[in-house]
């Protein structure tokens, strides 16, 4: 069996020990590197270069499409695997547009995960069958699709309004200046037609940026 590098990225620890035991069961597979947020998976990636990385969805500071989107935009090499709680048409189709190259349900991950990672290792795609039907569905019933509305650098700030950080903090994780952080969060807020706070945690816990 070929070697493989793998970067873990999932906000439990408990998690990340199951999938690594799994993984390093695999004659010449390595878990070369684990992360619990979005943010440090990105800059793992880079530090690590994996062949694959396995990505959850629903990280802290820095979701996993915005993620993975930064990852295969920078290291074109690697490949991303979703391994997530999270089934809808929608999440699936945006978590492809970001790049990601397999699905996978957590349900299913001791049966799926080591046939994904071959796949993903031999540059091909791979979904269980339940991800597959939801695929097709949506392919089959286009007008059932909502248009994102918001642009990946909207989402991440929403993410981060919803987890509590301040205008100050939003600008300092994403480099910009507070003034333009709030243009961001005033921007988002008339675009959704929302006017608070806590409206826009509500939108986050439904478009799952952010876990209730």
């Amino acid at each position: 069996m070929k070697s493989l590098r793998i970067l873990l990225a999932d906000d439990h620890e408990m998690v990340r020990h199951g999938l690594r035991a799994l993984i390093e069961d695999q004659p010449g597979w390595q878990v070369c590197g684990e992360a619990s947020t979005g943010r440090v998976a990105v800059a793992k990636a880079h530090e690590l270069k994996p062949d694959i990385v396995v990505m959850d969805f629903t990280m802290p500071e820095l979701n996993g499409m915005e993620a993975t989107r930064q990852i295969r935009a920078d290291l074109p090499r690697t490949q991303v695997l979703i391994l997530t709680m999270h089934e809808s048409e929608e999440l699936v189709r945006e978590m492809l547009n970001a790049g990601a190259r397999g699905y996978v349900l957590k349900s299913d991950a001791g049966n799926a995960l080591v046939d994904a990672l071959k796949a993903l290792a031999d540059q091909k795609p791979y979904f269980t069958s339940k991800i597959s039907a939801l695929v097709l569905q949506g392919y089959l019933n286009p007008n059932t699709r909502e248009s994102p509305t918001l642009t990946p650098r909207e989402r991440e700030i929403v993410q981060l309004v919803a987890e509590g950080r301040s205008t100050k903090e939003v600008a300092d994780k994403l480099g910009i200046s507070p003034k333009t952080a709030e243009t961001h969060r005033t921007n988002i807020m008339r675009k959704l037609n929302i006017h608070s706070v806590s409206d826009l945690v509500r939108y986050a816990i439904r478009n799952k940026l952010v876990e209730p």
